[in-house]
């Protein structure tokens, strides 16, 4: 067998992998060691710029129609117990439905965990006929060589072994990966934050059940501190509840989870134990993202705290900008250097979300503090100064979870190879503020240039010159583009927005959407503007 990508793991960042390839013409067989079926759903949100990536592959409607209740509230709230106890603090947020577009994007966040989401993304992998998926099969070896791959596969059904060649070997399997294991590359960080255990709680209108307004996730505080979380997984009659332990391994059963569901809820109550899942919240980023033929994706590469949300979307960044330059490759326009700056791009968000994704984690968990005050579980006056005076400072020291944006839209790839700076220095990394900019290597901005029209939609499938003057030439650029065969097409835009936005006469966008080159003329030297971008010099 034959394939030009081989992509090795069939959960969101392999199927959006998959799906993306499939989407650009190119060919690719996706296995999965499993049935496809979720055990329990690892991920819950899917953040702004992943759904902008839904609004480019056409799976919008699909993802709000996926299952979660977008009528329900969103609310955080920091507690004692639901019922009969304290609440110290509440970061109010609308439901899905109701919740506005943000300012810098046509897409707003999405709720839609993964026993949702990775259906959608199967049917849109599906839905190409270039797409090869193949579950209960599993990657057993490989040889890399200068030019391409063979993988040793097993059908886990019948135990056959079978060879297949490949041009490129993507590694989309999960933190305990066999292709980041095969290649030898070891994972830098931290490896054990806390041991938490996972259960999946089966409760009919819970919400009516307490005394607490709704909310999708609370965060249980006791005389030992944080302690543990419940989460709306479904918005109707599925919950989450998280145990958080600390560096210690712990094997919870269900008579321990059931003991913490009622503490949680404050009273006896019925529900259904569904599954229960022990792990480990990590801080850990690969060494190296791969070789020249091998590739790391997603948990391969990085493993996270859930706290933000980062991970998963995360890894969906990593499969698209992964999933052009393997496009340009196999197509015959990229650059030997093209692959190369895979590494250069992602690996230092992954260091920079995981770092912030921890930083979350002690926020959470600071209540442990041995400064906490007694005092706030407590009745009388001095209980409901002291629960004020924390509860204040607590939701003040949360904002920075709730409030991410920066993160999901900021993030930029300094210093790339395959970019062309303009000398502009960079501007500040801030978690939750997002200033758009057209600086080479930024995410290109979004204006709305008509209704249901954003910029955001131009791009996508090879390289778009806007221009913002139809007056400043560009038939270097376009003659260069010709040369080195690069896909590339010339928009036209006449917006006074979209200029202010975007700075410069030219901007140059590759196809995952960032900015490469930017200014007020074509350059003098566009053939060397074309071998930058694609990879060449």
């Amino acid at each position: 067998m034959k394939t030009p990508v081989l992509v090795v793991g069939a959960g969101p960042v392999g199927l959006a992998l998959a799906g993306d390839l499939g989407w650009r013409g190119v060919p690719c067989t996706l296995i999965e060691r499993g049935d496809g079926s979720i055990f329990q759903p690892k991920m819950d949100m899917i953040g702004v710029r992943t759904m902008e990536f839904c609004r480019r592959w056409g799976i919008v409607p699909w993802v709000e129609a996926a299952g979660y209740n977008r009528d329900y509230p969103q609310d955080c709230a920091w507690v004692t117990s639901l019922h009969g106890g304290y609440e110290f603090g509440r970061e109010p947020f609308p439901s899905n439905k109701a919740e506005p577009l943000p300012q810098q994007s046509p897409q707003k966040r999405e709720r839609c965990p993964q026993h949702f989401f990775d259906p959608v993304l199967t049917r849109f992998a599906k839905s190409f006929p270039q797409v090869n998926l193949r579950y209960q099969t599993e990657l057993k070896s490989f040889e890399e060589r200068p030019d391409g791959v063979t993988a040793t596969l097993i059908d886990l059904a019948s135990g056959r072994e079978e060879k297949i060649d490949c041009d490129y070997l993507i590694g989309c399997d999960g933190g305990s990966s066999a292709v980041r294991e095969g290649l030898g590359i070891q994972m830098i960080g931290t490896p054990a934050l806390t041991y938490t255990t996972n259960a999946i709680i089966r409760c009919e209108g819970l919400e009516k059940l307490h005394d607490k307004k709704p909310g999708y996730r609370f965060i249980f505080i006791g005389p030992e501190g944080t302690w543990g979380t419940v989460v709306a997984i479904n918005g109707r009659d599925w919950w989450r509840l998280s145990i958080v332990g600390d560096e210690v391994k712990r094997n919870l059963d269900e008579q321990d989870v059931r003991k913490a569901m009622i503490r949680a809820v404050g009273r006896e109550i019925d529900f259904e134990v569904l599954s229960i899942m022990p792990w480990v919240r990590r801080q850990l980023v690969a060494a190296s993202y791969g070789t020249q033929r091998v590739f790391l994706s997603g948990d391969a590469c990085h493993l996270t705290s859930p706290t933000g949300g980062f991970g998963m979307n995360t890894g969906v960044q990593d499969s698209v900008d992964l999933s052009w330059k393997l496009e340009a490759m196999i197509k015959g326009w990229g650059g030997e250097k093209l692959l190369q700056s895979y590494d250069i791009e992602r690996r230092p968000v992954a260091e920079r979300n995981v770092a912030e994704a921890t930083g979350n984690l002690k926020r959470m968990l600071s209540p442990r503090d041995a400064a906490t005050p007694r005092e706030i579980f407590e009745a009388g006056p001095k209980g409901d100064v002291a629960r004020r005076e924390f509860g204040e400072a607590y939701t003040h020291k949360m904002k920075r979870e709730w409030f991410t944006l920066g993160i999901h839209l900021g993030y930029r790839y300094e210093g790339s190879p395959v970019i062309v700076a303009d000398g502009t220095p960079e501007p500040e990394d801030s978690s939750s503020n997002y200033v758009q900019t057209s600086r080479p290597g930024h995410r290109a901005p979004h204006v709305w240039l008509a209704e249901g029209k954003s910029t955001i939609d131009l791009f996508g499938k090879g390289f778009v010159l806007m221009r913002f003057n139809k007056d400043v030439a560009v038939d270097r650029l376009q003659a260069a583009a010709s040369q080195r065969g690069v896909p590339l097409s010339v928009v036209d835009i006449d917006h006074k927005g979209a200029r202010e936005v975007y700075e410069k006469a030219l901007v140059l966008v590759r196809p995952d959407g960032h900015c490469a080159w930017r200014g007020d003329e074509q350059p003098a030297d566009a053939l060397r503007v074309m071998d930058t971008v694609r990879g060449a010099i």
